[in-house]
């Protein structure tokens, strides 16, 4: 991700003028994220499980499949820099495997993190996004919309 076009208006509301949560930062599309956002001047905050390969980078560790743990990592963050101009969801996993193959609680955990976590993060944002008058980017999968007999979870948390 680099062209950040419709996230760079100006006044009120423009996520680059604050912090910026990025939900799985510290690895795929989250880290390619957060190094968007670093490079056209926001500050990203990333909440993950895994510290980021950047050691400029804001880091709260969390596991998002706890939503009590994931709620209170956003106030950590809005406590720790300001509160957040924005929010992207960028936190993914999967338990690869049939549904009658995948362990009940591992396909529970993909869910817990791909949507619960997503939902607490957000919902936890909300009062910091009002007053910033922020913007929340979810990012989704075409996996959401097809489904793959290999990864229940995953199309499930998507859709």
């Amino acid at each position: 991700m680099t062209d950040l076009t419709d996230l760079t208006g100006t006044g009120p509301g423009n996520p680059l003028d604050g912090p910026v949560i990025v939900t799985g930062g510290s690895s795929g599309l989250g880290a390619a994220v957060a190094r968007a956002l670093a490079a056209h001047g926001a500050r990203p905050v990333v909440l993950d499980r895994r510290k980021p390969t950047d050691p400029d980078r804001i880091w709260i560790e969390v596991d998002l499949g706890d939503p009590q743990a994931a709620a209170q990592a956003v106030q950590e963050a809005a406590l720790t820099v300001g509160p957040p101009a924005g929010v992207v969801t960028a936190a993914g996993i999967d338990a690869c495997g049939r549904l009658d193959e995948v362990d009940l609680l591992d396909w529970a955990g993909v869910i817990a993190v791909n949507l619960v976590g997503t939902a607490a993060v957000v919902r936890a944002a909300l009062p910091h996004l009002r007053r910033t008058r922020g913007r929340v980017v979810t990012v989704a999968s075409t996996l959401g919309l097809r489904a793959v007999s290999d990864a229940t979870a995953y199309c499930a948390s998507k859709f």
